[in-house]
């Protein structure tokens, strides 16, 4: 019989994505101690079933396709920027594919924002409404507001429309370096982050009798199996060539390959590979520390993995990096004064310059000069007060040439 932190477990799982839930609504629905209920809420977040989002609440998500594990959700966008949800809010748990900057004209604009995008954009009701009825989300920079139609339709669409208070270069700066945190947290990748859950595994039981094999087999075209005991815990693998030749009525647990090798969700996916490959096993039981089994993992699906990390770039161009385009450098015997363009994107809501961008610019400044004299690479640190010489800091730009 299930415990109560199972039984909690499994009814978070089975509430619609979207669904808000409370540590005192899981305890009086299904007569457990707030303590009992607050751990396994917390076990589902771990598990990816649920996010819990300031000004917001815990919600019932859906987990990330393996695919998409370096992708990051709408909610959790909300905690980067630390913003607050005005509408959509059934559909926080959305994956974002990619994020469009609204610094230009409301046609252009829309060219590039498609479905499950993110775009970030100021105070313009028009494009906020677009952007939904493409099926993008919306980010409302410079911590302004949006109107109640507008919001209605996020409700409707189920697509968030967010604001925070920093301008869309900070923003766009913040879940860029978010992405790359993802993809460097993942560069050791383990397999609980593309195994095929238990409810998307077949598997048999060790009394089932071997004709129950070939019902899987006409169903599933998969040939092999993980078999449980009564208390699900695994303890056989049977594939195509134990069965063949058998009476139908034979039990499982007399045909299985008894003791196979099972793995952990925390098991590196390298590991994971090794093993397959060296021992020529097509499928491997995923299971938790008490052996019950939890899913499985395919040599497909290794395979696919690598590849998949092969392809994801290494080092990719950071909005600081960008910056670091645009400067121009003048050096002459006693001093060096560096320019920079300044594009529309780096502008905030008052259509100047981004404090997020100046700051930018002036590390710049400081690690091309410390580079310069100390003839190496150093890393700058930003502190919150920054002395400027401005006598030998210009830039110009394409909205205000005297600026």
């Amino acid at each position: 019989m299930a415990t109560k932190h199972e039984q909690i477990l499994s009814f978070i799982e089975s509430l619609k994505v979207g669904n808000k839930i409370s540590v005192r609504q899981i305890a009086k629905e299904l007569n457990v101690s707030e303590g009992t209920a607050y751990r396994a809420i917390k076990e589902a977040e771990n598990n990816g079933l649920v996010s819990t989002i300031e000004r917001v609440g815990t919600i019932r998500i859906e987990r990330k396709q393996k695919e998409n594990f370096e992708h990051l959700t709408f909610a959790e966008i909300i905690s980067i920027v630390d913003g607050q949800v005005l509408g959509g809010r059934e559909g926080l748990y959305k994956t974002l594919n990619k994020f469009v900057i609204g610094a230009m004209k409301l046609d252009a604009m829309m060219r590039y924002t498609e479905k499950d995008s993110l775009l970030i954009v100021g105070n313009r009701t028009e494009a906020h409404q677009l952007a939904l009825q493409e099926g993008a989300a919306v980010l409302i920079t410079g911590g302004f507001d949006t109107d109640e139609e507008t919001k209605q339709l996020a409700d409707e669409k189920k697509l968030p429309i967010i604001s925070t208070s920093y301008d869309t270069f900070t923003v766009a700066a913040m879940i860029n370096r978010a992405i790359y945190d993802q993809l460097i947290k993942k560069e050791i990748v383990v397999v609980g982050d593309i195994y095929n859950h238990l409810e998307d595994t077949y598997y048999l039981h060790a009394k089932d009798m071997v004709n129950q094999w070939y019902h899987l087999e006409e169903k599933t075209t998969h040939s092999r199996y993980p078999v449980v005991d009564e208390k699900h815990k695994v303890v056989g693998i049977v594939t195509s060539k134990d069965v063949i030749g058998k009476n139908s009525q034979t039990p499982i647990d007399r045909v299985m390959t008894k003791h196979p090798l099972t793995v952990s969700k925390e098991t590196s996916l390298a590991y994971a590979a090794h093993m397959m490959v060296w021992e020529g096993i097509e499928i491997m039981p995923v299971v938790d520390t008490h052996h019950h089994l939890e899913g499985i993992i395919s040599r497909q699906d290794v395979l696919k993995a690598l590849q998949h990390i092969q392809r994801q770039p290494q080092v990719g161009d950071t909005i600081d990096d960008i910056i670091s385009n645009y400067f121009d450098q003048d050096e002459n015997d006693t001093e060096s004064t560096y320019q920079a363009q300044i594009t529309p994107q780096m502008t905030n809501q008052l259509g100047t310059l981004s404090h997020g961008v100046f700051v930018s610019f002036v590390i710049e400044s400081a690690r091309r000069i410390l580079r310069q004299q100390k003839k190496g690479d150093l890393v700058v640190e930003i502190y919150p007060y920054i002395l400027l010489n401005r006598s030998n800091w210009r830039h110009r730009s394409p909205l205000n040439p005297k600026l």
